[in-house]
């Protein structure tokens, strides 16, 4: 080791690197959370899903959305090429480093569309949609944000730390332009009005799935301090992964009060979905200190039990609850900081999430559209009955259990 420069390079580097594998876990997490909260003849497909999204992300990233999202934004191809293998863009850390950290958090904007869509869509068509998501549609506006155009001063001055917006309601709202194409499930909602309520398959999975996202997202905040290498940094990452473990708390708290409160019991399902919507909550402002993230977690947790019914009252079928978790509690997570960062204004937060919300939106609508036309979003009446996993992968997730 020859200077302290060295010290600091290799410091971030394993900043990137660690923090990157923690986000890949969380790919874990998101298929058990899936796994667990729809049903058994469709948990084939939903791990497929989830695995084939998470490989396809890395590859379209590496040929193509990386350089368009940290480039000039002008090229489409030659991506991790055109930027030097040993140093970064700022020659400050490992650009392979850089990679792998910023890759994890596209296929993470991808799992929240797998959930939104889950048990009526064909398996093609997901998979080509996350094709244009990770190579074109998140690295756009991407380069609205970190990649440091701020759109020609139309976004000037939005913040988003760690990506509540730039990640997970960019999910959310590619999520909803899709849902809103495919329809509800099958007997979801009655010709009446009413919600039939459809029980997952196992809830000792989601809940696995929920503590591993809850794990992962320490590496996904925590990364996102960008650098190791001096008492500052070290101390900026501990403040950031304390306050996001407290978001989270306090998220699940506040949804198993309310719906004690609300339906006389506690849900689990929606207390794991407070302290994911606690997480996304902070994930904007997760350093700006332990009461703001209380307050971010406390707000998250009651978006999801109120938002979860709101989205069933429009018909917008969502099996996992993430429209609530990712899109809304991601949008009250980016205005937080205009709240509660006196260097952020609330006007700058909002153009940003317009923005970003418009074009997403759009973008997916389209593409979404596209492949109903061309091949068709949604499997048949019968598949759908009887469970896309023999359909889709030729596979049952639980053989043994086959009615005679």
């Amino acid at each position: 080791m020859e200077n302290f420069n060295d010290l600091k390079y290799i410091l971030d580097g394993f900043l990137f690197v660690f923090s990157g594998v923690l986000v890949m876990w969380m790919a874990a997490g998101f298929a058990m959370l899936e796994s667990g909260l729809t049903r058994s003849k469709n948990n084939a497909t939903v791990l497929t899903k989830n695995i084939a999204l998470f490989a396809i992300s890395c590859i379209m990233y590496y040929f193509i959305g990386y350089n368009l999202m940290y480039g000039d934004g002008s090229s489409f191809m030659g991506s991790f090429s055109t930027i030097s293998m040993e140093n970064g863009p700022d020659s400050g850390y490992p650009a392979a480093a850089d990679f792998f950290f910023q890759v994890m958090f596209v296929a993470t904007a991808a799992s929240v569309i797998s959930g939104t869509i889950a048990e009526r869509m064909k398996l093609w068509p997901f998979l080509i949609f996350v094709v244009v998501l990770s190579g074109v549609i998140y690295p756009i506006q991407g380069h609205w944000t970190w990649g440091g155009t701020e759109l020609g001063g139309l976004i000037a001055g939005f913040s988003d730390f760690a990506g509540s917006t730039i990640v997970h309601s960019v999910g959310g709202w590619a999520a909803l332009a899709g849902v809103l194409i495919l329809g509800a499930r099958k007997g979801k909602y009655t010709k009446d009005g009413k919600v039939r309520p459809i029980p997952g398959s196992n809830l000792t999975l989601a809940t696995l799935g929920t503590f591993i996202l809850w794990m992962g997202w320490f590496g996904f905040n925590g990364g996102s301090q960008l650098a190791l290498g001096s008492k500052a940094d070290i101390d900026g990452i501990a403040l950031v992964v304390a306050d996001t473990n407290m978001a989270a708390a306090a998220g699940a708290v506040m949804a198993a009060i309310l719906t004690q409160l609300l339906y006389k019991k506690v849900d689990l399902t929606m207390v794991l979905n407070g302290a994911l919507a606690g997480l996304v909550s902070c994930t904007a402002g997760p350093d700006l200190g332990m009461l703001v993230a209380f307050i971010e977690g406390i707000v998250g947790g009651a978006i999801v039990v109120f938002a979860v019914p709101f989205f069933d009252k429009l018909r917008i079928d969502d099996p996992v609850g993430a429209l609530s978790v990712h899109l809304v509690a991601g949008i009250w997570g980016t205005l937080a900081v205009g709240i509660f960062n006196p260097d952020v204004t609330i006007m700058a937060q909002i153009k940003g999430i317009v923005v970003i919300g418009a074009f997403v939106f759009i973008v997916s609508f389209i593409v979404w559209k596209i492949l109903d036309l061309v091949v068709g979003l949604r499997v048949d009446e019968e598949t759908e009955i009887t469970g896309l996993d023999i359909h889709e992968t030729g596979l049952e997730c639980y053989p043994e259990f086959k009615k005679a």
